[in-house]
């Protein structure tokens, strides 16, 4: 075993995960790398849900020379039959001597059975080289089935003093091009993409994804009188909506029902949508990730609820004076002020794009 060999190895199996990174929902991201005698004759990625895992594409690249070979893979192989069968029987049955894990599957119906089924059978298996970027590439896999929620991305576009609209509502173009179309790369790689009833009255927003993907992100609409019009841009096209409400029962219910609308019921909390419960609800419908594109109502209301994950913001290099905030906190001390800490900082066009993370 060779330390740098496995890192660089596990390396090329995680840059293969991330071409899934649009299209695996609700399945993890997932690449692997047969390596034999230091060279690599076999690679693969899971490309979406109900198609070959990772293992399975690569031992295909690799055909006999991948017996005796190392195989290298971003996630502990599964052990049990779901739309394809165990890829630790493939594994076995095609030679393979050793198995290098980036990290156990937080998955009940594997955690830690692939690495004890290959164990048994007398291959070696080391774990936990590279862990931590395999970790956060499937965070929003790892939420879902270790939180019961979502991983929770909310995203703004700002001007230099905070403001994201005018007094007005107006708000198109703050930012720049370049940064708008970052944004349709974060809609491509979510499960599902969130706003609330007041930007839909608003602005009519399709939140659609540009260029068309492989799969498309739902859009959930936060509804807690369900006052969201029958031709909302962002209910077409019809099946991919989930309206998120307070009580699913009662006639505007069942229209919306009847027109191809998910309607879920998620109890009350402060007048509005409980979002805790909101979120254990997605959690449920397999949603691994959620990007919040909303007002700052919205917006607040997560944040003082403790469900946002990641904030970024796009900050343009302007000035509006008045308007709309990015969150509507309400807050009557300075101590009890809302603390992130910065992630990453990088210019994008004329912008910035400053990823934060919840401070202490």
């Amino acid at each position: 075993m060779n330390p740098e060999e496995d890192s660089r190895a596990m390396a090329q199996a995680l840059q293969l995960a991330e071409r899934g990174r649009t299209s695996t929902h609700p399945n993890p991201r997932v690449g692997c790398v047969i390596v034999r005698d230091g060279i690599i004759v076999g690679q693969g990625y899971h490309e979406r849900a109900g198609l070959a895992h990772a293992e399975v594409m690569a031992l295909r690249d690799a055909g006999e020379r991948a017996r005796t070979a190392t195989a290298y893979v971003t996630l502990e192989p599964c052990c049990h039959t779901g739309r394809t069968p165990p890829c630790t029987d493939a594994l076995l049955a095609a030679g393979i001597s050793r198995v290098v894990v980036a990290m156990e599957d937080p998955d009940p119906r594997v955690a830690g059975g692939g690495i004890a089924r290959l164990r048994a059978a007398g291959l070696v298996v080391d774990t936990g080289v590279m862990e931590a970027a395999a970790r956060t590439l499937n965070r929003g896999f790892i939420s879902r089935l270790t939180r019961r929620r979502p991983f929770v991305r909310a995203k703004v576009g700002a001007s230099l003093d905070g403001r994201t609209a005018l007094a007005t509502g107006e708000s198109q173009w703050i930012t720049g091009p370049e940064a708008r179309a970052d944004v349709q790369r974060l809609r491509a790689e979510s499960s599902a993409i969130m706003t609330g009833i007041g930007t839909v009255v608003a602005d009519d927003p399709a939140l659609t994804v540009r260029p068309t993907p492989l799969r498309v992100p739902q859009r959930i609409i936060v509804d807690s009188r369900l006052r969201i019009a029958d031709d909302a841009a962002v209910l077409r096209p019809a099946g991919e909506a989930i309206v998120a409400t307070i009580t699913d029962t009662g006639p505007r219910a069942e229209e919306l029902r009847a027109a191809g609308v998910h309607v879920v019921a998620a109890g009350s909390h402060e007048g509005g949508v409980d979002l805790a419960v909101l979120m254990e609800r997605l959690a449920a419908m397999n949603i691994n990730d959620v990007l919040v594109e909303a007002g700052p109502q919205l917006t607040g209301s997560l944040i003082r609820r403790h469900l946002i994950d990641e904030l970024v913001v796009y900050m343009a290099p302007s000035l509006l004076g008045c308007g709309q905030p990015i969150a509507a906190l309400r807050l009557e001390r300075l101590a009890d002020q809302s603390r992130w800490r910065y992630v990453q900082v990088r210019q994008i066009g004329s912008d910035l794009r400053i990823v934060l993370s919840p401070g202490e």
